[in-house]
């Protein structure tokens, strides 16, 4: 991630701290609006380019989305096109974010990331369902349909609107990707750090309540587990946070013995 992108990042959280109540139906269309932008090549040029002024930027979104977004997602997409961005990818990806904030925000007290995990899991254990929402021969709608049959009644509005807006626009990632990417972010603005923590066999709350302490205290900031069992990992815990990675399985001190012996 290039500093521009870092700096742009910043400048849309302080632009929805500025919002006031986050509505649902804000982050619909911010990401309805992402969709548009990310099958626009023209329009995404336009909207990052950096020789045009946030009264032009406003003049395009107005042109454009006049009309079908509401003045609060307006403004959020005006903010986010007026930064400077390091790559047009990165302005789309940073408003897509910044959808997903506004949806997390707007979720009262539905634990989102949780509910994100959860589907990821289910997903990842059905080849035919992970087929069905990340094949590139699927059309969007009848993927957001799927997705509405899936979760609708199941999981909170926030939850759905994320998913259905992540399963139309992939921009080439994986499903699980997209999942777990959200749900880091929901839970970044709901002021968490999400552990992804892999076990041979369930932990005890003991268990869970001490690594959660030891975790928080490294992290500065409360923990939410993404807890997964896995056999495969033999013993021990695999603990993932963000891009840092803490690997004291059985299976890992396996693997590294092998590549020892080998070398």
């Amino acid at each position: 991630m290039g500093s521009a992108t870092t700096q742009a990042l910043a400048a849309t959280r302080t632009a929805l701290g500025a919002l006031g109540p986050a509505e649902l139906s804000v982050a619909s269309e911010l990401l309805a609006a992402v969709r548009v932008i990310g099958a626009t090549p023209q329009l995404r040029t336009a909207l990052t380019d950096n020789e045009a002024d946030a009264a032009q930027k406003r003049a395009l979104v107005e042109s454009v989305f006049g009309g079908k977004i509401s003045a609060g997602a307006a403004s959020l997409l005006v903010s986010a096109a007026s930064s400077r961005w390091s790559s047009a990818a990165d302005f789309l990806a940073g408003a897509e974010e910044l959808g997903i904030r506004v949806a997390a925000r707007a979720s009262g007290d539905a634990e989102v990331d949780a509910e994100l995990f959860a589907f990821d899991r289910t997903v990842a254990g059905d080849s035919e369902l992970e087929l069905a929402l990340g094949s590139k021969l699927g059309g969007p709608e009848p993927k957001a349909a799927l997705v509405d049959r899936l979760l609708s009644g199941k999981a909170s509005p926030a939850t759905v609107a994320i998913v259905r807006h992540l399963v139309q626009q992939p921009r080439g990632r994986r499903i699980g990707e997209m999942l777990r990417g959200a749900a880091s972010v929901v839970a970044d603005e709901r002021g968490f750090e999400v552990a992804t923590v892999t076990t041979a066999v369930p932990l005890t709350a003991e268990q869970l309540a001490r690594l959660e302490r030891g975790l928080a205290a490294q992290a500065g900031r409360a923990i939410r587990f993404d807890t997964i069992v896995d056999p495969a990992v033999v013993g021990g815990v695999r603990v993932q946070i963000g891009d840092e990675v803490i690997d004291g399985s059985v299976a890992s001190r396996l693997n590294e013995l092998r590549q020892k012996l080998a070398g």
